[in-house]
């Protein structure tokens, strides 16, 4: 999710453990080192309702030492410029990432195997070491009791942050035609390359669509968009629009207002968190497929080319498929092909991936 770090740490804020009622369980949220998973814990954390606390750690060089041995261990992080990990140990532990699964294991191990280990994305170690994966398709982990296999990934967009939204931005979009088309893009992701060749025909397909309908574009890059690929984009629109360039340092993005304001929703094939993002929005969702073939030429990517080589013959824990969930997208009608004739029926809004989450972490307790 593209939400500000200013906005979100405003979030976070309300949340903390401070004024934990003594009924509700200690929760920590070992952050991830990641933006979206950072946005995916958080998201599991909330929507659970109970007071929690956000546990940043600083990791050393060696970090990964400790997740390649799976010991239960806090010599990959810096402890002095950690968050303190000590008692009284939590009942619930959410995390991701290869370099959190020793430190949370150690809490577990601290709390006398009380504490239960939520892991979201996919684990180094083996699924038996957590008592709860929540998972995507893309990881293609093996069906386990406790693995929830979701379609999409943990988010916060939901109609209460939607309407906000648009309260927001509305009147930055007022001079705009409707309808509005919203354009979300990611960028170089493993076998997906978004360079200028697929930038300039995403932008001359999105654009021709809009002028078909007298309507405009709302366009989103995000911190992996390039900037040639922003420009050549940008260059082959010919229609009304409105461009945000994503800034680490902006305080206010327009990402939540665009998916509130728009008609329908285009979104490059790389992102699997805004492509959920979008799915629960219940709007039409048309995903642009970056896979060199019928709408651009490719763009050379070295690193893209040993990515796809590595899914060939490399171990699948070292990949992902994201094919997989684009399969999951278009078998449950949430999404179809941009180049596709939109669905006659109904699009389905996304599945409450994080519901379904919530139920599980609950689950643990009452176990």
């Amino acid at each position: 999710m593209q939400s500000s770090k200013t906005r979100e740490e405003t979030t976070l804020s309300g949340h903390q453990a401070d004024g934990r009622d003594a009924a509700d369980p200690a929760v920590w949220v070992v952050a991830g080192y990641r933006a979206g998973e950072r946005t995916q814990l958080v998201a599991l954390a909330e929507a659970l309702r109970w007071p929690f606390e956000i546990k940043q750690l600083k990791y050393r060089k060696y970090d990964f030492l400790p997740g390649l041995l799976r010991i239960p261990s806090l010599v990959g992080i810096d402890e002095r410029a950690s968050a303190p990990l000590k008692a009284p140990w939590p009942e619930i532990v959410i995390s991701a990432g290869m370099r959190n699964e020793p430190v949370c294991r150690w809490i577990r191990a601290r709390s006398g195997g009380k504490t239960k280990l939520v892991h979201v994305g996919r684990p180094w170690a083996a699924c038996g070491n957590f008592d709860l994966v929540v998972t995507t398709p893309q990881y293609r982990l093996p069906q386990r009791d406790n693995v929830l296999q979701n379609v999409g990934t943990l988010h916060r967009v939901n109609e209460a942050s939607l309407a906000a939204a648009a309260e927001e931005w509305s009147q930055a979009f007022d001079d705009l035609p409707m309808p509005r088309i919203g354009l979300i893009l990611g960028g170089n992701s493993g076998p997906y390359t978004l360079g200028p060749n697929a930038g300039r025909a995403l932008g001359r397909l999105a654009s021709a669509g809009a002028a078909r309908r007298g309507g405009s574009l709302l366009i989103s890059t995000s911190a992996r968009t390039t900037s040639a690929a922003t420009e050549a984009l940008i260059s082959a629109v010919e229609c009304p629009h409105y461009v945000y360039r994503w800034s680490l340092d902006e305080e206010s993005n327009p990402y939540l207002g665009i998916l509130a304001l728009s008609d329908s929703l285009i979104v490059t094939s790389d992102s699997v968190s805004m492509l959920s993002e979008c799915c629960a929005t219940g709007k039409p969702v048309f995903m642009f497929d970056l896979a060199a073939g019928q709408t651009h030429t490719r763009d050379f990517r070295i690193s893209a080319d040993l990515y796809r080589l590595l899914m060939r013959i490399g171990p699948r824990r070292l990949t992902r498929d994201l094919t997989l969930f684009h399969r999951k997208l278009l078998e449950s009608g949430q999404a179809t092909w941009v180049t596709n004739d939109p669905p006659a029926r109904t699009v389905a809004r996304g599945t409450d991936d994080v519901e379904s989450a919530v139920a599980r972490v609950r689950d643990l307790l009452r176990d």
